[in-house]
């Protein structure tokens, strides 16, 4: 059969039904007028260039997304970290309600620090020596990865006041620490919290000659003084001076909350690490039961302050509240 399609030239197509006579046309060449009317309003909307608009533009877009593709590659912290890997904000927990000293003896070599506090284990998440170095506590939202940082700095010849600067700088929390360093020459830095809760008063330092004394959540001004007064007054070792300013401060009223952990570490040039330490975790007076411990330890780092010698006694029995033993 044969059909021709309706304004076509007639020719024969063997197969094909009025259907197939929409498909492709023979072109033919238009005139001027002709081609003015096609771009008229019965016209298509859409440029002659469409498809050449539309692959330049996804070209683009692919280039933008390759770029992208490199820079982080090439720099992964670009890239949002996942929630998982995302640090935590600090909780309200990490309050260190402490009081604490740091000090020197230039002539042994020796520097310490001894601490005390409501927190559990206190004395292994505040104090950080260094022989030939220094010492630095953090406490009050205590920053534990700052005792090696500090260190390594005062090691470096940074002043004190500089390495408290730099761990402040972009710190949020920078009002709410409570910072004391000290080198080998004695110099000392000491950063207070001044923007402290109520419940974290009261709250102080104190410096003198090869050490400085701070504390924050105290009974009272007279716990910082009579520390120092302590360690100023005492004859005997280094680590004599700190023990006996820590006595000082807890017979004095220490911490209003209570009386859970106390440690003392002290490092020596020439001896690797940790030269002498002694820890109370967990008690209900802690410094009482450092105290006791240190009475019965023989270690070449104490000397002659009858108040570590044996037989233990209470360095203040009439304080109310103190358990006696």
């Amino acid at each position: 059969m044969t059909l021709f399609c309706p304004g076509r030239p007639r020719s024969r197509f063997s197969t094909q039904s009025r259907l197939d006579c929409h498909g492709p046309r023979r072109q033919q060449p238009l005139s001027a007028s002709s081609s003015r009317a096609r771009r008229g309003p019965t016209s298509s909307p859409i440029p002659v260039n469409t498809s050449r608009n539309i692959m330049l533009h996804t070209t683009t877009r692919l280039a933008w997304l390759l770029l992208v593709l490199v820079t982080i590659s090439a720099n992964p912290s670009a890239a949002p970290a996942p929630k998982s890997a995302r640090p935590a904000p600090a909780s309200a927990g990490s309050i260190t309600a402490t009081f604490s000293i740091v000090a020197v003896d230039p002539k042994t070599g020796e520097c310490g620090a001894a601490v005390a506090s409501k927190y559990p284990a206190v004395g292994k998440v505040v104090p950080y020596v260094q022989a030939g170095v220094g010492a630095f506590c953090t406490q009050h939202y205590h920053h534990p990865p700052w005792g090696d940082q500090a260190l390594r700095a005062l090691g470096e010849g940074l002043a004190p006041e500089k390495v408290l600067g730099n761990l402040l700088a972009n710190d949020p929390r920078r009002e709410l620490r409570q910072l004391a360093i000290i080198d080998m020459t004695g110099r000392v830095a000491n950063h207070n919290p001044s923007a402290a809760p109520a419940r974290s008063r009261y709250w102080g330092a104190q410096s003198g000659r090869f050490y400085s004394c701070q504390g924050n959540t105290l009974a009272g001004r007279r716990v910082i003084s009579e520390m120092a007064r302590a360690y100023e007054d005492t004859e005997g070792s280094l680590a004599d001076r700190l023990m006996a300013a820590l006595v000082a401060g807890d017979c004095a009223g220490g911490d209003h909350r209570g009386r859970l952990a106390a440690g003392i570490k002290i490092a020596k040039k020439g001896q690797r690490g940790t030269w002498f330490q002694v820890h109370v975790d967990k008690s209900d007076d802690a410094v009482v039961d450092l105290l006791r411990k240190y009475v019965a330890t023989d270690h070449a780092a104490k000397g002659k302050w009858p108040g570590g010698r044996p037989p233990f006694r209470h360095p203040c029995p009439d304080r109310p509240g103190l358990k006696k033993k």
